[in-house]
């Protein structure tokens, strides 16, 4: 049975790192949001700034990616959405649409300190413009920490 793979953390977490190592453990496609953004738009991402259309932008190709994983996963294929998933509510609708698709459902949660998302976001910005990342500033860590709400126990569980 296909499942279903969500990567549930902040930036500078290791989702992309893990849902790599997933993809090829479990011969999936793995769909990163960043990644199409960064190759599409370039980096317009503007950290102190106003990123209206950056989220705008960025809300489209992840319709565009659920559109394409469930396509996937209905022939059988794993799929990992490499999105964060800061909201139970947005987890919760997802397990719903896993069953209503007949394919199962895992979260992948990489729980990371502040600080240690903070220095890995600092050598990561170092990369930013050269690769498909997004400089983060530490406002924008902090601002996106204090809304992120972490996995309960029984969602992990499933």
């Amino acid at each position: 049975m296909a499942t279903l793979h969500l990567m549930v953390g902040l930036p500078g977490s290791g989702k992309t790192t893990e849902a790599t190592r997933l993809a090829e453990q479990y011969h999936a496609l793995r769909l990163t949001p960043d990644e199409w953004q960064y190759h599409l738009f370039g980096n317009d991402f503007v950290p102190d700034g106003d990123h209206a259309e950056h989220d705008r932008r960025h809300t489209q190709i992840e319709e565009l990616m659920w559109k394409t994983a469930q396509e996937v996963l209905r022939l059988g294929v794993d799929v990992i959405l490499d999105y964060g998933f800061w909201a139970r509510e947005e987890r919760d609708a997802l397990r719903a649409e896993a069953k209503k698709l007949g394919v199962g459902f895992q979260i992948h949660y990489m729980a990371c300190s502040e600080e240690e998302l903070w220095r890995r976001l600092q050598l990561r910005n170092e990369r930013a413009g050269k690769t498909p990342v997004f400089r983060v500033s530490r406002e924008n860590l902090s601002e996106w920490a204090s809304i992120f709400q972490p996995p309960t126990q029984d969602e992990l569980d499933g």
